[in-house]
């Protein structure tokens, strides 16, 4: 009987805990504005201005957030980071909660990027 408490309230907690860490959409769809990342990734950041430009609109949040991330590293860890300039610079200001309402709100975004089968 007492294990079963026990496991219910860490379980339960373990619920709580993931809702307060949970992404915003909104703050995100904030921080990509002032960002001005449509400059480059184009409208709906799914138009870049230039090919070599990604389509993000609708990618994956964890691939972005990693990316992010990746990004805030950049050449101080060559198997993590990643090497980009304008990135970079970028993204230096956001914490890991702003990354995460970033992904969240990007991935929201309706995405073309087409899967061939």
């Amino acid at each position: 009987m007492k294990f079963s408490l026990i496991t219910i309230a860490l379980l339960s907690s373990l619920g709580l805990l993931n809702v307060a860490n949970a992404a915003s959409v909104d703050k995100g769809q904030a921080l990509v504005e002032k960002a001005n990342c449509a400059s480059c990734h184009g409208a709906g950041l799914n138009a870049p201005i230039l090919p070599a430009y990604p389509k993000l609109g609708g990618q994956y949040p964890d691939y972005l957030f990693y990316a992010l991330q990746a990004y805030q590293v950049g050449n101080s860890n060559s198997q993590y980071g990643r090497n980009n300039a304008v990135m970079s610079s970028q993204v230096q200001a956001f914490s890991k909660a702003d990354l995460q309402d970033i992904s969240a709100y990007i991935a929201s975004l309706p995405g073309n990027l087409i899967v061939k089968r």
